[in-house]
């Protein structure tokens, strides 16, 4: 049994509901998980495993990401941690991999860390459920790449198989 901490940032929810199902999963196999927010992470010494999960807004992780990572570096290096990616843009099979998503591309260009567990999964389109603003660039992304633009769309594009395998993965490290 190990100890897990998972950490996360999240918009609107989906990254932290992905967290929440690992969480389920982990503990179903026996191991201790611990979920916290990137805003308020509990000390990383306590943890035998470290997974770090990041929504894509506008483009970008949140730049909080990043700081955690350079506050963090030296243990994220010495224990077993990984990293996975939320974005609509995984919604495509040709970017729903770490190696052809162009965020985790992104992400590990500029980042120290380079863990070697990376994921990458799909989120949620729900324009109801945005402020003004994020839906309408929202919507002006989706028009250029092909997705649903109809003001009341709500669709999940998250695989839950593929949430549950990585889970199993990180059971594994």
């Amino acid at each position: 049994m190990s100890k897990i901490l998972i950490i996360y940032s999240s918009v609107h929810g989906q990254t932290r509901k992905l967290c929440d199902f690992m969480q389920r999963e982990l503990e179903a196999l026996e191991h201790s998980v611990t979920c916290a927010s990137i805003d308020n992470p509990p000390p990383l010494e306590g943890f035998d495993k470290i997974v770090l999960g990041a929504s894509i807004r506008h483009g970008k992780h949140n730049p909080r990401v990043y700081d955690f990572i350079s506050q963090n570096l030296a243990l994220l290096q010495e224990k077993a941690s990984t990293f996975f990616s939320v974005s609509l843009v995984a919604r495509k099979p040709a970017k729903n991999t770490p190696e052809t998503n162009p965020y985790m591309q992104a992400f590990l260009a500029k980042s120290p860390w380079q863990p070697k567990l990376l994921a990458v999964f799909g989120g949620n389109l729900d324009y109801q459920g945005y402020n003004a603003l994020d839906r309408n660039i929202i919507r002006f992304i989706m028009w250029i790449t092909k997705g649903p633009t109809a003001p009341d769309t709500k669709v999940e594009y998250t695989d839950w198989d593929k949430v549950k395998d990585y889970a199993q993965q990180v059971a594994a490290l």
